[in-house]
């Protein structure tokens, strides 16, 4: 008896995103005071551009996906959500883009419905949410409104850019300490 490719692609999901998920749960717990040094760890504090993402204002923050990369083909937007994390319920993703007329590469941003859809680049379901020339300029904004995953994607070139071109992230916003 074994496993269908299928299957155990959901274990291998499943398992990691448990591993996130435990991993950032209590990601500020050395501002607790107590003997634990952990500045130097890689979940310790950090001074890149989404550090101000804490749990220590009221204030949904606002940021710019890929940071300084903006949203462009070849670079790894799941890799930069993971370092990132966490993002909470209001803050506002920025995407950030050029138009068609200044590049002759084009991009969007969809939100795919679930996971599957999320590792097979299908978009065929999925919400447009910006098109190609809203990018532009301070960028496209979308609230994390929820509680739930959200899972976004370029959807140009029938999602080549999503499968090949690493345009695909997907973010679970927590509630900040005391706000449900």
């Amino acid at each position: 008896m074994g496993f269908s490719a299928d299957k155990l692609m959901i274990l291998v999901v499943v398992t990691a995103s448990m591993l996130v998920t435990v991993s950032v749960a209590n990601r500020d717990w050395y501002n607790g005071g107590g003997s634990n040094y952990t500045t130097n760890w890689p979940w310790g504090p950090r001074n890149d551009s989404h550090s101000l993402n804490s749990t220590s204002t009221n204030k949904p923050n606002k940021i710019i996906v890929g940071g300084s990369e903006h949203w462009h083909y070849g670079f790894n937007y799941s890799v930069w959500a993971f370092q990132n994390n966490p993002f909470y319920v209001k803050d506002v993703l920025v995407f950030k883009y050029d138009p068609p007329s200044k590049s002759p590469f084009k991009h969007s941003v969809y939100l795919l419905p679930n996971m599957r859809s999320y590792l097979t680049c299908d978009l065929s379901r999925a919400k447009l949410i910006a098109t190609t020339t809203q990018g532009d300029g301070k960028g496209f904004k979308f609230v994390l409104k929820k509680w739930k995953p959200y899972y976004f994607a370029c959807g140009e070139h029938e999602g080549i850019h999503c499968r090949d071109g690493g345009m695909k992230f997907f973010v679970m916003p927590m509630h900040r300490r005391g706000h449900y």
